[in-house]
């Protein structure tokens, strides 16, 4: 049973998250101060913490690394009321696992928590590989290049989604081609998608496919490449340039 530690100081909307929770079968419990929750979660085995941003003794994005690596290193989610671009940004880059605003909570908050206990499970699972890393063009010992390395095997020995990020020419797709090449999925496609390259009326079919007659000029059905790397590993080049409501149909 997954445990869950509400870090907020609404009384209704903790207690409204903790029966939701505790209906949902997972054992859930709120704090109402960050100094109590840090207490909690140094002290106890959480899954998960529902973390709020203003709160009466500090601002939870500044605790945020604290909560992370506290005892069970749990996942965090941000639950605020005051939703801000520049929150979201220092959020993410925090660590947290995603961001939720509190109007939002009770409808979001299930798709969160099942996409952060499948990926807490994927991460326990994940044993360091008994190989040597296929490190076809990557060259380089530095302490930096082989904490990379470690963070490509345990990548590749698992299944979960790999955000890479770094400027141009940093090598995102050679380490995309190094995790394929060293996971259960090499002797399958490794397909990659220029997504800025995309005209925007191909998006979706490119993406998805299309049936025959879907639309002008569709004369026959055609698989997406989502389809196509099945089984395979699926790049998705600056993914960041799609359009959001396009980002929204490939999460789903």
């Amino acid at each position: 049973m997954a445990r869950i530690l509400v870090v907020d100081d609404d009384p209704v909307l903790c207690s409204m998250l903790v029966d939701q929770l505790g209906r949902k079968g997972y054992e859930a419990e709120s704090l109402n101060t960050l100094a109590l929750g840090l207490d909690a979660a140094e002290s106890g085995s959480w899954d998960i913490v529902l973390l709020d941003v203003q709160m009466p003794d500090g601002n939870g994005l500044d605790f945020l690394p604290r909560f992370i690596k506290s005892r069970s290193q749990p996942e965090v989610i941000i639950v605020t009321g005051h939703g801000a671009l520049d929150g979201v940004e220092k959020a993410i880059q925090g660590g947290a696992w995603s961001y939720i605003e509190k109007p939002n909570v009770i409808r979001e908050l299930p798709l969160h928590l099942t996409r952060a206990l499948q990926f807490r499970e994927e991460k326990k699972r994940a044993n360091p590989p008994r190989i040597v890393l296929n490190r076809k063009h990557i060259i380089g010992d530095s302490e930096p290049m082989q904490q990379c390395l470690d963070d490509l095997a345990q990548a590749a020995s698992s299944d979960v989604n790999v955000l890479l990020l770094g400027e141009t020419g940093t090598g995102k797709e050679v380490f995309t081609r190094a995790i394929h090449d060293n996971s259960a999925r090499a002797k399958n496609r490794l397909v990659v998608v220029d997504c800025a390259a995309l005209p925007d009326n191909l998006i979706e079919s490119t993406l998805f496919g299309h049936e025959k007659g879907a639309f002008t000029g569709a004369d026959k059905k055609s698989r997406g490449v989502i389809q196509y790397a099945n089984k395979g590993t699926l790049f998705r080049d600056v993914v960041g340039e799609l359009p959001s409501g396009m980002q929204k149909k490939v999460l789903r």
